[in-house]
């Protein structure tokens, strides 16, 4: 009999805080970084903790599909754990709070386990389908924030992005910077759309995001009452790069501000 999302979630527990056990003590040292695409980087910590979550899995769900941030896929039969072992790896590297361990589990097309572990933040997000939808043990509730105008909103704007995806981020912040209460730029994927689904922040924007850093947080916006789509408010797909995650109560004005970009 196969496990229950709740038993999948309490057995991947374990795995994702000895991950971010390891990245805490490791901040800090000597990183071997390394150049990946454009300016982003990839460092010895995320491929500590990427071995760590990947063993961890592999004892959970034998034959299971790894989809990894830096590993890429590794094939099996069954469902497919989506994980980022390091979320926020240029901002680990430059010794900043805001980065997670990601991990979430799908069978027949849904998300049925999503788990975040951000040590340094403080936060700890769990989903399963069905029974949870935690931060830090309290329920995922969005904000009540009604209008754009007293919204803070993070959008992602990375190094790896090309001379028009900044293009079109800098205009982004530049009409929310006309409309909204705040921008911020915090670029670690998970743990900001985990700050909409405890009601911290009221939206996230990025126009270039894969699932992997999303996938554990997406299901955790919708139990909280939140929205995720495309800027064409079309409900988010895996393979969409576009994600806008909001409360939901301002999720058509934002989008009617970003129209065109």
């Amino acid at each position: 009999m196969s496990p229950s999302a709740t038993e999948l979630l309490q057995r991947a527990e374990p795995v994702a805080r000895h991950a971010a056990e390891t990245l805490v003590a490791m901040q800090g040292s000597s990183l071997d970084v390394t150049r990946k695409e454009r300016r982003d980087v990839v460092t010895a910590a995320d491929l500590a903790a990427e071995r760590i979550v990947v063993d961890g899995l592999r004892e959970i769900s034998p034959d299971a599909t790894i989809m990894s941030e830096e590993m890429g896929t590794i094939d099996g039969q069954g469902g497919t754990w989506i994980i980022d072992p390091l979320d926020g790896t240029i901002n680990y590297a430059a010794g900043l709070p805001w980065f997670s361990v990601t991990m979430a589990y799908q069978a027949d097309e849904r998300t049925r386990v999503g788990l975040l572990h951000a040590p340094t933040a403080g936060i700890i997000a769990r989903y399963a389908e069905g029974g949870i939808a935690t931060v830090n043990d309290a329920p995922a509730q969005v904000s009540p924030v009604r209008q754009l105008s007293d919204a803070v909103i993070s959008v992602v704007l990375t190094s790896s992005f090309s001379p028009e995806e900044v293009a079109r981020s800098v205009e982004i912040v530049r009409r929310l910077g006309d409309t909204a209460r705040g921008v911020r730029v915090i670029c670690s994927a998970g743990l900001e759309l985990t700050l909409v689904a405890a009601g911290q922040l009221d939206g996230v924007v990025s126009i270039k995001s894969d699932i992997v850093s999303y996938a554990a947080a997406i299901p955790l916006v919708r139990a909280a009452g939140g929205r995720v789509t495309t800027l064409g408010d079309r409900d988010v797909l895996d393979a969409d790069l576009e994600k806008v995650a909001t409360n939901g109560l301002i999720h058509d004005e934002l989008l009617d501000c970003l129209r065109g970009c």
